[in-house]
């Protein structure tokens, strides 16, 4: 108990640093982590770059392949993009390991010292941003310490003497690192955990390497799971990541062992820990350098072992997925990009709905009620995903974006409603045949044409969050507005003249008031914009 209650407790702490100085940087790199999104090309160099750049600011190799199972999820990703990030993203876990053979536990308290005045003193975002980052630091470092004072018994007993001796067969080895990595759920705290095994002198390099390789292999675990439920080519990338550290291990083991070992301990004779650190980075380097050019080759095999095209898709949504929301800055960028869409759909309503009231096209009336049901659909997944992203560690404009996505998508699925309004009047006008005059087909025109250029230009102003725009829908709203008013008063005096049907009449005044609600909801949308979203 005396050895399990500091171990437990320390690594305890050491996930709970890693967490918090990982969801520090993800605050403090803001909408630049969102951009990965977009910087994501068929260039598998780049692909590995970023993956080894993001994994660096979550801390956490697992956590970015599920984000990559999310994005291929998503449609966001081809497996061919996923291979790059995949493997960046192992290089990219390299750092945590080469952090703690610095041996900075020293160093730990202060910087918890630093982190939380600075975290009292300053009301700043950034700093405190920054001040979780040193926290997180610190408590890591003291995790390790905890874990390392556990340890120091085991050197007394002989049990653990003959355990240890035993771990001298690779095999043995190997399968160790695969279930502490799958039970601890992140290979940076089971190599912490082995590199605290050899600050007290409890293994050598010989016992450690074997370990480490199945670590590396214990770690595709997570994105396995993650994987369950999700779409074919998800499970793909899934199956991508296991093959490629699979393959990764069995090459070193079995050919690059003897080579690799020779070079860690003569880069730093006597120390362990660095030796730990600098084999996990060269085994993951090397086996990128290696395994890169064959991608295509890994994208075969996944497709052999998962055959078949992708699964329909139940829901509505397109880009959500909860894995992402481990990476909330990122994840709030997919909502955004859901918005957007469920805005294509709604254009694409009002453009339907006009055609079917004005030129009688019956299967416009069928088609804009069918994606009225996905519109629905979307606003309840959109609004369920955001409810589960704001209980996600946002910073307070990430936290005031969420309350204003909220409302847009509500405001789009009016606007949606209001299509739907008008199709139902078409079907009337139809069903009824009721004739409108020449000129109250050009007045339903030049509003009809009004009001979705107020929409799409909201919507536009919403994706790239330009002013300019948004008050260009304030003036299409007035105009629509007076617009409303002319077509009414005009309507009334074609009616006292004797030259539309009531029947007519009634569905145009309804139609002209269904469009200018329409206006209302693009210049709410307008508004959010002007209001200095982020």
């Amino acid at each position: 108990m005396n050895i399990a209650l500091p171990v437990l407790g320390g690594l305890g702490l050491f996930l709970y640093g890693m967490n918090l100085m990982g969801t520090g940087l993800q605050k403090v790199a803001g909408d630049r982590l969102k951009r990965i999104i977009g910087v994501l090309t068929n260039n598998r160099l780049m692909g590995v770059i970023i993956g080894g750049l993001v994994t660096m600011v979550i801390q956490s190799s697992s956590a970015t392949t599920v984000m990559v199972v999310g994005f291929v999820n998503a449609g966001l990703m081809s497996l061919y993009q996923a291979v790059g990030v995949i493997m960046g993203a192992n290089i990219g876990t390299t750092v945590t390991a080469q952090l703690i053979a610095f041996k900075l536990t020293d160093y730990a308290p202060l910087a918890v010292t630093i982190g939380v005045g600075i975290w009292i003193a300053t009301s700043k975002k950034r700093a405190k941003n920054l001040a979780e980052v040193l926290i997180g630091f610190g408590i890591l470092f003291i995790g390790m310490d905890m874990m390392g004072t556990g340890l120091s018994p085991l050197s007394d007993m002989p049990l653990f003497a003959k355990i240890v001796l035993s771990l001298r067969n690779p095999f043995l080895g190997m399968l160790v690192g695969v279930g502490l990595t799958t039970i601890v759920q992140s290979s940076s705290a089971s190599i912490g955990l082995l590199q605290a095994f050899a600050g007290q002198g409890l293994i050598d390099m010989n016992i450690a390497f074997p370990i480490l390789f199945g670590e590396n292999i214990g770690t595709t675990t997570t994105a396995l799971i993650s994987s369950v439920g999700a779409n074919k080519t998800a499970k793909k990338a899934a199956i991508i990541h296991f093959l490629f550290n699979l393959i990764g291990t069995l090459i070193f083991m079995f050919i690059l062992r003897s080579i690799i070992e020779t070079l860690v301990v003569k880069l730093s004779p006597g120390d362990v820990q660095r030796q730990i650190a600098n084999a996990h980075s060269l085994f993951n380097i090397t086996n990128v350098i290696i395994q890169l050019p064959f991608a295509n080759l890994l994208v075969k095999v996944a497709n052999a072992i998962v055959p078949g095209d992708d699964d329909i898709e139940k829901q509505a949504s397109k880009f959500l997925d909860t894995r992402i929301i481990e990476t909330p800055t990122i994840a709030l960028g997919l909502v955004k990009m859901e918005i957007i869409r469920m805005g294509e759909i709604v254009e694409e309503n009002i453009e339907k709905s006009k055609d079917a009231l004005i030129e009688g096209k019956y299967k416009d009336i069928e088609y804009v009620l069918e994606q009225e049901q996905v519109i629905n659909k979307l606003e309840r997944e959109i609004t369920d995903y955001l409810v589960k992203l704001s209980n996600a560690p946002l910073s307070d404009d990430e936290h005031g974006n969420v309350n204003i996505y909220f409302n847009i998508i509500n405001d789009i699925e009016r606007v949606g409603d209001h299509a739907e309004n008008i199709v139902e009047l078409a079907e009337e006008r139809i069903d009824n045949d009721y004739p409108f005059t020449d000129q109250a087909v050009g007045e339903l025109y030049e509003i009809f044409d009004k009001v979705q250029e107020a929409f799409n230009k909201s919507m536009k102003a919403f994706n790239e969050d330009d002013k300019v725009l948004s008050d260009e829908v304030l003036e299409l709203e007035d105009e629509v507005d007076n617009l409303e008013r002319q077509n009414r008063s005009n309507h009334i005096d074609r009616l006292n003249k004797g030259q539309c049907m009531t029947g007519s009449g009634i569905i145009f005044l309804d139609v002209i008031s269904n469009l200018e609600r329409m206006a209302d909801h693009s210049s709410n949308i307008a508004m959010y914009v002007l209001d200095d979203y982020k």
